[in-house]
């Protein structure tokens, strides 16, 4: 199976060309705010190099977050686009899940802003925590990878957190693809509710 997938979810946007189990390309874009906007140049340009046509596409697998509201809506909106174009099947797979399917990583922990991250992974449920909450109930030297793992190094107690340049920090769309088979629906799993919609409640409360 020919899968073509890539995460927007976070600040590092991933994509993969994927056939029965082999990489045959994949992207990592670093690109705070504007990663998403460049995952579908990043697909045409991994595309175009390993001579893969969108014709020849069987499966698309989207990142579904958590993680940056703007970036989780291009990615999956793209997903849906491509799949109802090519008329093929479109999948979501969690961010978090992508993460924790990193050699040895026991927790995925993407930066949620606020002072919180999104976790999971170690008994727990996708779920915004406070970073020292999160460590509180982990066993020390629990594996915890992701960008909130970075920037909240200092509060994360006892927890193994790899070195900065890790890969075991980045989302990799190869992930995605190796979880197809169980993979659910392209729905965005937003945990918390986007800052514009908590505006809105908040005026309309007043």
């Amino acid at each position: 199976m020919l899968i073509l997938s890539f995460d927007t979810a976070t600040d590092i946007a991933t994509a993969c060309v994927w056939r029965d189990g082999d990489v045959l390309a994949e992207s990592a874009t670093h690109a705070r705010s504007v990663a998403a906007q460049r995952v579908l140049a990043d697909i045409d340009r991994l595309m175009g190099d390993t001579g893969v046509a969108p014709a020849d596409l069987d499966l698309v697998v989207a990142g579904t977050g958590p993680g940056t509201f703007t970036g989780l809506r291009i990615g999956l909106a793209a997903a849906r686009a491509l799949g109802f174009a090519l008329g093929i099947p479109v999948k979501g797979v969690s961010t978090l899940d992508a993460l924790r399917a990193g050699d040895g990583v026991g927790v995925a922990c993407v930066d949620a802003r606020r002072g919180e991250v999104f976790a999971a992974g170690g008994g727990l449920e996708a779920q915004a925590i406070a970073p020292e909450a999160l460590a509180d109930v982990l066993p020390p030297g629990t594996v915890c990878a992701g960008d909130g793992a970075i920037r909240y190094r200092d509060r994360l107690g006892a927890l193994d957190i790899p070195a900065d340049d890790s890969p075991l920090h980045v989302p990799w769309a190869r992930h995605h693809a190796a979880l197809a088979d169980g993979a659910g629906p392209p729905e965005p799993l937003y945990i918390r509710a986007p800052d514009a919609d908590r505006a809105l409640a908040a005026r309309a409360a007043s």
